[in-house]
C-alpha cells in the first residue's frame, strides 16, 4: 500500500488527548500516519458517530443518515401520489362515472402532479446524491452537513403540511402549475392556493441547501488525484444538476411569493386591470419548469453513465463527450421555457427560436444514447436488472424525446395543446427518463447501502411489468390525445366513443401500480433476508465501491488516492491512500477544484438538534403566513433565536479563533 503523506503542523491547535485511546497524542491531536488499521477504525468510530437515542438520532449530520431519511420519505410520497393516480384512472375508465366529483378530482390531479414533481422527482434523485456523491468524490462527509440536515427538515414538513391539507379538503385545486388568474385572488377563494404558494416556497429552500451543498463536496472535496477529467459521469451530473437547481429554483420561489402577495397582501403583479402581467406567471414559473425537467433527468443520465460499464465491464465510451453533453443540457435547458406557452400568442420571431432551441436539445441528448450504446456494443454485456432497466429507459426515453421533437413545432403543438398527448408525451419523457433509471439504480446500489443484495428473480418480473403496464397505459394517450380528448377534465360523455380505449388505459395503470407493490416486497425482502452483498458485488470501479457495504459512519479509514476515472479497475491489488489527517476530529481534506491536490484540512460539523429546531420555527412561521403577512414578523423572532443557537460558538477552540 502506497501513502501520501499530508501530515502538515501548520493549521490546527494543540489539544489535550491523553487518556482517549491507545496511542499518545501528537502536538495537535492523533493522526492517522503509521497508525495500524484496529485502532484507526476505533478512533475513526468513536470520532463518527450518531449519538445515541432519539435527541442524538435527530441530531445526525451523517450524509448516509440524512439520505436514507430522504430516499424513505421521497418512496412513502411516491405511493402517495401513484394512489391519486389510480383515483383518477378508475374515474375515467368509463364514460360518466360518478366515483369522484369534480371538485376532488381537481385536488386530485393537482396533488398528483405537485406531489411527484415537488415531493418525489426532485427530492429522490437529490437524496441518491446526499448518498452517493461523498462516497464517490473519497470524502467521510457532505460539505455544510448541518445544512443539509436541515433540508430534509424542511422538505418532510413541506410534505406533511400539503397532504394534511389535501386530508382537511384544503389541497390546491388550481394544478401543480397554478396558473393566474385561476389561482389568484378573484377565482380562487379560501386558503388552497395559499396551501399551494407557501408549500412550494420552503420546499425549494430544502432543494437549494441541497444544491449548494452538493457543489462544494464535489468541487472542494474530491479525494487527491481526481482531477476534472477523472470525477465520475454521475458525480458530473449531480455537479451540473446542482448548478440548474441553483439557477431555476429562485424562479419559482419567486412566482410563489408573488402569487401570495396578491392573495394575501393586496399587490396586483398579476393583475392586469391593475397593471401587472399575468403571463408573467407563466414566464416565471416555466423559466423554472423546464429546466425542472432536466434537474430529474440529468442525475438519471449519470445513473445510466455508472451502471452500463459496470455491466459492459468496461469504461465508457466518450467520457469526455459525456461530460460535455451534460454541461450542454444544463445549459440549453434554459432556453426553451416558451415552448410551454405556444398557445399563449407570442411573436413568429419568438417562437422560432424557441422551436430551434427545443430541437437543438436533443442534440447533446442523441450523443449520449449513442455513446452508451457504443459501450454496451464494445463490451461483454451482462444481463441484470439494473441493466434491464437501462435498456427500459432506452426505448422509452426515445419515443418521448420523439413527440418532444413533435411538441417543439408550433403548428402540432397548437392542435395537441391541453390534449392528452401531451400528457403521454411528458410521462413517457420523465418516468422513462427518470424512473427507469431510478430503478435500475436502486437495484445497482441497494447492496451498498444496505450490504444485502435483491431477489434477481423478483426484479426481472418488475421489470416486465412495469415495462409492459407502463406503455399499455401511456401510449394509447398519444391516441386519445389525437382524438381531442382534454386532459384534467373528470369525465367525458359516451357518444365520443372513448370509453374502451380508457378503460385499456387504466388496466395498465393498473399493472403498472401493481409492478410497484412487488418492487416493494423486494425492497423489504432483501434488506430483511437478501444475500449478504459484499463490498462490491457488480465488481465496479468506482470509489463508492471501496469501503464496506453499507459503509461505515467515517466512509473512508483512510482517503483514497485516484489516479484513474475507474479507480478500482486500475488498482486491483491495493488503492493507494493519502495519510495525516486527525482522528480525534472530524477533519476533512480539502482539495483545489481543477487537480484536486490537497490543500487544508478542515472541521466537518458535528450533530446538532438546532437544524431540526430551525426547520420547525420555518415551517410554522410559513404555515401561519398563509392567514396573515403578519406571521413573517412574529415568525422572524424564533427563526432568529434557532439561528443562533445553531451557529453559536461551542467552546472549541477553533470556532472562537
Amino acid at each position: 500500500m502506497s501513502s501520501a503523506d499530508l501530515t502538515s503542523e501548520r493549521d490546527l491547535p494543540q489539544r489535550d488527548t491523553a487518556g482517549k485511546g491507545d496511542l499518545a497524542p501528537e502536538r495537535d491531536g492523533p493522526r492517522d500516519t503509521g497508525m495500524d488499521d484496529a485502532s484507526l477504525q476505533r478512533w475513526l468510530t468513536q470520532t463518527w458517530r450518531t449519538p445515541s437515542g432519539i435527541v442524538g438520532a435527530l441530531s445526525s449530520v451523517d450524509h448516509k443518515i440524512v439520505a436514507r431519511r430522504y430516499l424513505i420519505t421521497a418512496f412513502v410520497f411516491l405511493c402517495l401520489g401513484g394512489l391519486n393516480a389510480v383515483a383518477m384512472r378508475i374515474q375515467l375508465s368509463g364514460p360518466r362515472r360518478g366515483l369522484i366529483g369534480p371538485d376532488l378530482y381537481n385536488q386530485l390531479f393537482t396533488m398528483h402532479g405537485v406531489t411527484m414533481m415537488f415531493l418525489f422527482a426532485v427530492p429522490i434523485v437529490q437524496a441518491t446524491g446526499i448518498y452517493l456523491v461523498p462516497l464517490m468524490v473519497g470524502t467521510r462527509n457532505i460539505a455544510f452537513p448541518r445544512l443539509n440536515a436541515f433540508s430534509y427538515w424542511i422538505y418532510v414538513s413541506g410534505g406533511i403540511f400539503a397532504w394534511v391539507s389535501f386530508a382537511l379538503s384544503m389541497a390546491p385545486d388550481v394544478g401543480w402549475f397554478a396558473y393566474v388568474p385561476l389561482s389568484g385572488p378573484e377565482f380562487a377563494p379560501g386558503k388552497r392556493a395559499d396551501v399551494w404558494a407557501q408549500m412550494i416556497t420552503y420546499t425549494e429552500v430544502s432543494s437549494l441547501a441541497v444544491a449548494v451543498a452538493t457543489i462544494v463536496t464535489v468541487l472542494k472535496q474530491r479525494a487527491p488525484g481526481m482531477s476534472l477529467d477523472k470525477i465520475p459521469l454521475y458525480v458530473w451530473a449531480m455537479l451540473v444538476t446542482s448548478f440548474v437547481v441553483v439557477f431555476a429554483m429562485p424562479a419559482v420561489m419567486i412566482t410563489s411569493t408573488f402569487l401570495i402577495l396578491d392573495r394575501l397582501v393586496g399587490t396586483h403583479i398579476f393583475n392586469p386591470a391593475e397593471g401587472g402581467d399575468a403571463l408573467l406567471f407563466q414566464h416565471l414559473f416555466w423559466f423554472f419548469g423546464h429546466p425542472e425537467v432536466y434537474i430529474i433527468f440529468l442525475p438519471a443520465t449519470g445513473m445510466v453513465s455508472a451502471i452500463i460499464p459496470a455491466f459492459a465491464r468496461r469504461p465508457i465510451f466518450g467520457h469526455l463527450g459525456l461530460v460535455l453533453s451534460l454541461i450542454a443540457v444544463g445549459f440549453l435547458s434554459f432556453g426553451l421555457w416558451v415552448h410551454h406557452m405556444f398557445a399563449t400568442g407570442l411573436p413568429k420571431l419568438g417562437a422560432s427560436f424557441f422551436t430551434a432551441s427545443s430541437m437543438m436539445i436533443a442534440i447533446p441528448n442523441g450523443l449520449q444514447i449513442f455513446c452508451w450504446l457504443a459501450t454496451l456494443w464494445d463490451g461483454r454485456p451482462v444481463i441484470r436488472t439494473p441493466l434491464l432497466f437501462v435498456f427500459g429507459f432506452f426505448f422509452i426515453f426515445v419515443i418521448g424525446g420523439l413527440t418532444g421533437v413533435m411538441l417543439a413545432s408550433v403548428p402540432l403543438d397548437l392542435q395537441v395543446h391541453d390534449t392528452y398527448f401531451v400528457v403521454a408525451h411528458f410521462h413517457y419523457v420523465l418516468i422513462g427518463g427518470s424512473v427507469f433509471p431510478l430503478l435500475g439504480a436502486a437495484y445497482f446500489w441497494f447492496p451498498k447501502i444496505t450490504g444485502r443484495m435483491m431477489s434477481e428473480a423478483l426484479g426481472r418480473l418488475h421489470f416486465w411489468l412495469a415495462f409492459i403496464g407502463f406503455n399499455a397505459a401511456f401510449f394509447p394517450m398519444h391516441i386519445v390525445g389525437l382524438w381531442g380528448m382534454p386532459r384534467r377534465v373528470y369525465t367525458y360523455p359516451a357518444e365520443l366513443g372513448w370509453g374502451n380505449i380508457n378503460l385499456f388505459i387504466t388496466a395498465g395503470a393498473a399493472l403498472f401500480f401493481l409492478s410497484f407493490v412487488l418492487f416493494t416486497f423486494n425492497l423489504v425482502h432483501g434488506a430483511m433476508r437478501g444475500v449478504p452483498a459484499g463490498d462490491n458485488p457488480w465488481d465496479a470501479g468506482t470509489l463508492e465501491w471501496a469501503t464496506s457495504s453499507p459503509p461505515p459512519s467515517y466512509n473512508f479509514a483512510r482517503i483514497p488516492v485516484v489516479s484513474h476515472v475507474e479507480p478500482l479497475w486500475a488498482e486491483r491489488e491495493a488503492m493507494p491512500v493519502a495519510t495525516g489527517l486527525r482522528v480525534d476530529a472530524r477533519e476533512l481534506l480539502i482539495s483545489t477544484v481543477a487537480e484536486a491536490r490537497p490543500d487544508i484540512r478542515e472541521k466537518s460539523a458535528t450533530p446538532s438538534i438546532w437544524p431540526l429546531l430551525a426547520a420547525v420555527a420555518v415551517g410554522a412561521t410559513f404555515l401561519y403566513s398563509i392567514f396573515t403577512p403578519w406571521a413573517i414578523v412574529w415568525g422572524a423572532v424564533p427563526i432568529a433565536v434557532t439561528l443562533i443557537g445553531w451557529f453559536w460558538p461551542k467552546g472549541d477552540p477553533e470556532d472562537e479563533e
